[in-house]
């Protein structure tokens, strides 16, 4: 696994155990929702993280972008899908994502030579 990768994964598993050590209903039942929601349903799982990956994009999340690629990575998207991907979101989101776009070209590439 690489670096980027694993650094993230890491920090991420953490730093969610140490939330839901002090977590109300309302932020467990916030997770459960955000996990149900990408879910497959009448848009497939791939769709849906691309979708993700689109408005993390957009909003400027570089934690989010990180970990919808690694779930488009998971759910089977190709190094051309994910270009397209790129496309939408540095369309929709305006030249503000270019340093995002270039985090999320890198890390990418970090998935895919796995």
């Amino acid at each position: 696994m690489g670096k980027l990768i694993e650094e993230f994964n890491s920090y991420r598993t953490r730093m969610n155990d140490r939330v839901m050590e002090t977590a109300n209903t309302n932020i467990k039942r916030f997770y459960a929702l955000d996990t149900t929601s990408y879910a497959e349903g009448a848009l497939n799982v791939k769709t849906k993280e691309l979708l993700g990956l689109v408005a993390s994009m957009v909003l400027r999340c570089d934690d989010c972008i990180k970990y919808h690629l690694g779930k488009c990575k998971e759910a089977g998207v190709n190094s051309e899908e994910m270009n397209e991907t790129f496309m939408i979101a540095m369309l929709v989101g305006g030249s503000i994502v270019i340093p995002h776009y270039r985090r999320a070209v890198e890390y990418w590439d970090e998935l895919i030579a796995e």
